[in-house]
């Protein structure tokens, strides 16, 4: 699996990093530092990552 390639674990399936629903992340994160990467069948948050200009 490459670096644009993420799984999502609740439906089994690899998720295109472009095809992965952004939101914005929960907690103390910053959001305009910091975006979550869902899977767009199911919603289950794939990754955090840093948000970079």
């Amino acid at each position: 699996m490459s670096d644009d390639t993420l799984h999502c674990e609740l439906c089994e399936r690899a998720v295109d990093r472009e095809a992965a629903i952004r939101t914005e992340t929960m907690g103390d994160l910053d959001p305009t530092t910091w975006q979550t990467l869902c899977c767009p069948s199911c919603g289950r948050r794939l990754k955090t990552v840093l948000v970079r200009d």
